[in-house]
């Protein structure tokens, strides 16, 4: 039923309850647990926990015997680093116990996600199972818990099969678990919806539909919805019985609302109060970013009224050398540093997210394409989700609408990845009942998938059928597939693929696709790509010379583990070279391209290659500058190079009809990169003068050859940190000569001592072919660098870091202070 709107004398009274309610505790249950792989010794662990990230990296696990056919491949080969060359393979079994008070009737276990096909035993019995390792799910624990204050005992069986993945999926319980305990009337989580109706910068007003368990069984129930600003302060409320059936329904608007969007995310707080009798029996909170979404032929994207384009990347869920252990720490800096980008959307490829990602996402602006398979019926690898498909894909979907569509983050859905039954009728009737499923749970938010087979979609109406057509690379097919789109528009569901290595340069610069070298690297002068793909320039041609296009989703932000493409069968090569940044998460050259064209506040000026080549004196050396200036001058010890200017007027793909070829990509490149292809080096100083669009000198940016290595930098991304027991700093660790210029070919072993108030966490110098494992204190650098990470504990004080090269003699200490 309705409620009706209350004075806003009612917030002084309802903002102690929010602060002295006792209704339901809600229990993380992080510590405490044990854990044993394969049957063999139990050993102490926190949630989320990996139990395969620690290795060792061998090509024997889950090495995968098969064609890959998004490459193209019709003979099978052996992929050994496929899904990460880590031991994810096998049963893994966790145990805990915990005990419920008295005066709560009902438990809730929460698994936000547990990899894979998790069964869960409460005191012996089996309480309930779920097969799918991405997705939430929830176990009524409540006949088999014992009520009196008795432990209870809660063990998870998991078991993870070969070929059951084309990346590294991870194994373990690697999300929280939550034990929530109510009576037994109380609110349903799930059973909560919220959503903008109608928002400006004048009014808003909120749909909140909320459903009560036990209802049926009580009397004299009734509710209060409130919203709180984010200083606390009332904003708006409603109060009104509940209904026989548990409904509640109510609709609040207030003036001048502060809307959510990625460059200000604001949120809102919503306290929902169930009383009976006038006493406060529940009570749970919720955030709200007030926004509103449209998609239509005439505008396009439109967030709060403003027409805009996806600037987004795609992610896989791993951290890197955290594994896919969730880390709210992690998740943050990942924005962080994808936002300095100009990044302002996430696509997470190609499964579920975790609620952690998305409160951060919420918290920090980003819009989120939240997805949900890789695979239907047709399996993609042996053991895929296609085991499963047909008796738990609706159940799947619910799970994901019910956990993640209160979330202002998310702005779609994808129900699929380039499913293999898109050329079919019956691929286009899954398409129909999915979305249908999606519209039901959440009627506000559309439904896409990313499609690899235009012509096969289009033919079937697989496309036609989605509320956003979304297409997979090619985009020289995109004029040819708007014409047969009555929706009108296009998003670029996974874009780029452009593959490079960090800090490594390979002569002569050559402008090609799948190019492979005796050292498993890849250049990272940004001109090479893969069979299927493209570089960045057509993605932003195709945004910005036409209306119809509404964003990217650019395969990917960060490197991950697995799908080592162009070296999916050499060995060692175990996680991805596409990442506009390393798997340690420092920005490849390729992440200040992006920057300057998508961060429209600040500016760039990005020079490439390094300057140290004492085995290039006398050689061509190309030097490239990312800027969003549009003319620069470069010079060399003084001695002009050339001002050149971007070639603003070149089209692409989207304007040819046909997919670009060498000479094709160097000379679009020229639109977004300014470029001296015949620079000769010499030892010394390297300067670009960059000039505005009136001419005017801007800005001047320089680069030097490195002297002798002298000294180690440390440098943290926080220096204070919480004491959690959680909360994590990243240490970037370069070689530099004693001028603090990067000694950019060092590779030395380095070692880390870690005491005081923390520990260490894991190191990563983001080398795809690099065997050393991320758990073990000692690590190479890789082009002059690598990531340390340390993690707090919960005392109060100083965590005292140390890094030592034995080869050089050389230490540097840190301290980080945890609050």
């Amino acid at each position: 039923m309705y409620l009706k709107r209350t004075s806003i004398l009612w917030s002084a009274v309802l903002y102690t309850s929010l602060i002295f309610a006792q209704g339901r505790q809600e229990i993380n249950l992080q510590n405490n647990w044990q854990f044993s792989h394969e049957g063999q010794t139990w050993v102490n662990v926190t949630i989320p926990h990996d139990w395969a990230i620690s290795g060792p990296f061998n090509k024997k696990w889950d090495l995968q015997y098969v064609a890959i056919t998004q490459n193209g491949e019709t003979e099978k080969s052996e992929k050994s680093g496929r899904s990460g060359a880590l031991p994810w393979i096998g049963k893994g079994q966790y145990k805990t116990t915990f005990t419920v008070p008295t005066k709560y009737n009902k438990a809730l276990l929460h698994f936000d996600g547990a990899m894979a096909e998790p069964t869960v035993y409460i005191n012996g019995q089996e309480a309930g199972y779920w097969p799918y390792g991405y997705n939430a799910f929830e176990i009524d624990a409540t006949p088999f818990i014992h009520h009196n204050g008795s432990v209870n005992t809660l063990e998870v069986k998991l078991q993870n099969v070969e070929e059951s993945s084309r990346w590294y999926p991870g194994a373990g319980i690697y999300r929280p678990v939550t034990l929530i305990l109510t009576g037994n009337t109380a609110i349903n989580r799930w059973g909560t919806y919220i959503r903008t109706i109608k928002a400006n910068t004048q009014e808003a007003i909120v749909s909140i539909d909320t459903q009560i368990d036990g209802a049926n069984y009580q009397k004299n129930l009734s509710a209060e919805v409130t919203i709180y600003n984010a200083k606390g302060s009332f904003i708006a409320a409603n109060h009104a019985d509940v209904t026989r059936e548990g409904k509640i329904h109510a609709d609040l608007d207030f003036k001048k609302p502060e809307l959510w969007s990625p460059e200000s995310p604001y949120l809102y707080k919503v306290v929902t109060r169930l009383y009976q009798n006038n006493q406060l029996i529940d009570e749970t909170i919720d955030k709200l970013g007030v926004r509103t979404l449209s998609f239509d032929k005439e505008n396009g994207f439109m967030l709060n009224g403003q027409k805009r384009k996806f600037k987004g990347v795609c992610l896989h869920h791993d951290l890197g050398p955290l594994g896919t252990a969730v880390n709210k720490a992690a998740l943050i800096r990942q924005v962080r540093i994808l936002k300095d980008m100009g990044c302002d959307a996430i696509r997470t490829s190609h499964n579920m997210p975790s609620t952690m990602q998305m409160e951060v996402y919420d918290s920090l602006g980003m819009m989120v394409m939240a997805e949900s398979f890789d695979m239907w019926v047709y399996p993609k690898c042996k053991n895929g989700y296609s085991r499963f498909f047909k008796e738990w894909a609706d159940k799947d979907i619910t799970n994901l609408a019910l956990n993640h569509r209160n979330h202002p983050s998310l702005v779609m859905w994808s129900i699929g990845n380039e499913i293999p039954e898109q050329w079919s009728e019956e691929g286009r009737k899954l398409s129909v009942h999915l979305q249908n499923i999606l519209h039901q749970l959440d009627p506000s938010r559309p439904v896409t998938q990313g499609m690899d087979k235009a012509e096969n979609a289009l033919k079937s109406g697989f496309a036609q059928a989605m509320d956003i057509p979304g297409f997979n690379y090619r985009v020289y097919k995109y004029g040819r597939n708007i014409k047969q789109l009555p929706k009108g528009f296009i998003l670029g569901t996974e874009t780029a693929s452009t593959i490079s290595s960090r800090g490594v340069y390979k002569f002569p610069v050559e402008w090609t696709a799948h190019k492979t070298y005796p050292d498993g690297q890849v250049n990272s002068y940004d001109t090479q790509w893969c069979s299927w793909s493209n570089l960045p320039e057509e993605d932003f041609i195709a945004d910005e010379d036409v209306n119809y296009t509404i964003g990217q989703f650019v395969w990917t932000g960060f490197d991950y583990l697995g799908e080592p493409s162009p070296y999916d069968t050499y060995w060692p090569s175990r996680s991805s070279y596409f990442g506009i940044c390393d798997l340690a998460g420092l920005p490849k050259d390729r992440y200040y391209l992006y920057r300057s064209v998508w961060n429209k506040k600040d500016h760039t000026i990005h020079l490439l290659p390094h300057w140290t080549w004492p085995e290039r004196k006398g050689k061509i050396t190309p030097i490239f500058c990312y800027t969003d200036y549009p003319t620069a001058e470069l010079f060399i010890n003084g001695k002009s190079q050339g001002k050149i200017s971007k070639a603003i007027g070149v089209q692409g793909e989207i304007h040819t009809g046909r997919a670009a070829n060498s000479i094709d990509a160097q000379a679009r490149a020229k639109r977004y990169r300014l470029m001296w292809d015949n620079v000769v080096y010499e030892p010394g100083e390297v300067k670009v003068v960059v000039y505005d669009k009136n001419g005017h000198k801007a800005d001047e940016k320089t680069m030097k050859t490195a002297g002798k290595p002298a000294k180690l930098l440390l440098e943290a991304d926080r220096k204070t940190i919480a004491a959690d027991g959680n909360d994590l700093s990243y240490i970037t660790v370069s070689l530099t000569d004693k001028d603090g210029t990067l000694i950019p070919y060092a590779t030395d072993q380095l070692t880390f001592e870690v005491t005081g108030d923390g520990q260490f966490k894991g190191v990563c110098n983001g080398d795809a072919t690099s065997l050393e494992v991320f758990t073990k204190p000692t690590m190479k650098l890789f082009a002059g660098q690598l990531v340390l990470v340390v993690q707090s504990n919960k005392n109060k004080g100083n965590i005292n870091v140390k890094v030592v090269d034995a080869k050089r003699k050389l230490s540097q200490t840190l301290q980080i202070s945890t609050r």
